[in-house]
């Protein structure tokens, strides 16, 4: 099992931002995370938070082997070519170790309030599914295009290519059956979603059918869900093992209240490189 730490970097300054990534680094978890907000997400009031991508890009200069990414970065913020160059960047400042996160993007409040335009889910899912088929092949084709109807390239090249070949693994956040877990099943790497495993094993199986409908092996879709550190570390030791039992291997730890005390012992009890 693979383990990320999500540090979101909302209400705390820039010292705080950095010193957690370099703190997962140290410990020895597999990835750390952020979230692709402007505003927090929790609390009262206004208060600090970082953009995504360059939180990613500042973090690969002050790590050194953990993995970047954030869960999950949405659609609606960035034309998808953008996203794509901020990618590529991302990949080589890092030296390959971006985790290329995308989603549909939910939080409609923000959007209003940063005059972003939040077109209806519908619209949204469809603009979402030629955005990942853009980024791709972008990260791979000269010269490429792309007729859409929420996107049109025509003969566009982005270089240099990715540290990581054919492309920095896709994630794709997705729990609705009828669009967005199908978008999955055809072109990520890997699925993440939020619920407990009981929840997941059956949505699971169902990415599973999605995925051979589409012509692909479902083991080359990896699994990933989130996991609290809240719990005595036995019970969280039985929960990894329900999670591994119904074949996931990666699962991004959420920030404790009490910090990082917590993150210490869950690091000495699970994390093969540990300090």
């Amino acid at each position: 099992m693979q383990f990320g730490l999500d540090v979101a970097q909302q209400r705390m300054p820039w010292s705080e931002v950095a010193d957690r990534a370099r703190f997962a680094d140290q410990l020895g978890f597999d990835g750390i995370w952020g979230f692709d907000h402007f505003q927090p997400m929790y609390g009262e009031g206004p208060g600090e938070c970082f953009e995504g991508n360059a939180t990613l890009a500042a973090w690969s200069g002050i790590t050194e082997r953990v993995r970047l990414g954030l869960l999950v970065t949405g659609m609606t913020y960035r034309h998808p070519s953008v996203f794509a160059a901020q990618a590529i960047t991302i990949d080589h400042a890092s030296g390959g170790r971006l985790e290329l996160a995308y989603g549909a993007a939910w939080h409609d409040k923000e959007h209003h309030q940063l005059g972003i335009r939040f077109p209806p889910l519908g619209e949204r899912v469809d603009a979402f599914e030629e955005a990942v088929q853009i980024v791709r092949g972008l990260l791979t084709t000269n010269g490429f295009s792309f007729d859409g109807r929420h996107f049109q390239l025509d003969d566009a090249t982005l270089l240099p290519r990715p540290v990581q070949q054919p492309y920095p693994p896709i994630w794709i956040g997705a729990s609705g059956e009828r669009r967005m877990m199908p978008i999955a099943a055809r072109f990520a790497d890997v699925w993440h979603c939020f619920g407990p495993p009981d929840y997941l094993r059956g949505k699971s199986q169902k990415l599973t059918e999605m995925a051979e409908s589409a012509g692909r092996d479902p083991a080359e879709i990896r699994r990933a869900a989130s996991l609290s550190l809240e719990d005595d570390l036995d019970d969280i030791a039985r929960t990894v093992d329900a999670w591994s039992a119904i074949g996931f291997d990666y699962l991004v730890c959420g920030w404790p209240a009490d910090g990082r005390p917590t993150v210490e012992r869950f690091a000495q009890r699970f994390l093969e490189n540990a300090s």
